[in-house]
Order: C-alpha cells, then structure tokens, then sequence
C-alpha cells in the first residue's frame, strides 16, 4: 500500500487563531481516487478540528479555549514560557493532533458547513507544520 505524504507550513500569527486549512487538502487530494486522508501536526500546543467557520464558530471556540475551559491560565503545572503557557499545552488533549477524512473521487467527504481548521492558542510559535498522508483504498 503506497503512501503519498506532503508537509507545508501555516502562519498562525501572534494572537490564538483558528485557521481554515480545508483549501490545501483539497488541492492535496484532488485527481486521487477514493482512499483516506491523514492530518497531522507535531506540535504539544496546536490541534486539528472539523467545524464550520465564518459564522462566528471559530471565535466561540477561541473564546472558550481562554474563558471556559482556562480561566485562570495561571494556575497550571506545566511553567515554562510565559506566564500561561501551561494552558496551551492541554490542548491537544481535547481538540486532537490528527484527522483522518475519507476522500471520495478525489474529494473530502466533508459536510456542506464543515472545514477543517488548524487551532493554535501558543502566540510563541508562530509557524506550524501539518503533514498530509493519503492512502488510495
């Protein structure tokens, strides 16, 4: 079974941003025949996650990520980097490192409102890789 990879690189800014990453993979899968698609980042501080965007959503979600589920970001363990670094490395933890999407003639099977974006809380690092991995069925 062969294995197509390809990795680039997403600017997220020095702010938490959601990014929409849905254009790249469907530049990645698109001519393949029918197999699954793998999404991966290698970072302890950003995820991967299937939403709608641009209703609001994106920053709902940022929004909880600083209120709802950290908000005191100053009372974690994990203290290296600045003051409430700890808070972004729980992240992986709830919206996931890895995606795996079926792709159907050469398309995502996504949902009419689904996108997937990359979520990254950590201002530190502003650039992140993703690796994409197709396997044809």
């Amino acid at each position: 079974m062969a294995l197509d990879t390809e990795i680039f690189r997403v600017r997220t800014g020095a702010e938490p941003a959601v990014v929409d990453i849905g254009y790249r993979l469907a530049t990645f899968v698109r001519g393949r025949r029918d197999g699954l698609l793998s999404v991966f980042v290698p970072h302890s501080t950003a995820g991967l996650a299937i939403m709608e965007v641009g209703s609001g959503s994106d920053q709902d979600l940022l929004g909880y990520l600083r209120d709802g589920m950290s908000p005191d970001r100053y009372r974690w363990q994990q203290r290296h980097g600045p003051p409430g670094h700890g808070a972004d490395h729980i992240i992986p933890a709830f919206i996931s490192p890895r995606l795996v999407i079926p792709v159907q003639d050469g398309s995502l099977t996504l949902g009419s409102w689904q996108s997937v974006v990359l979520v990254d809380t950590n201002i530190d690092n502003p650039v992140r890789n993703v690796r994409l991995s197709f396997v044809a069925a």
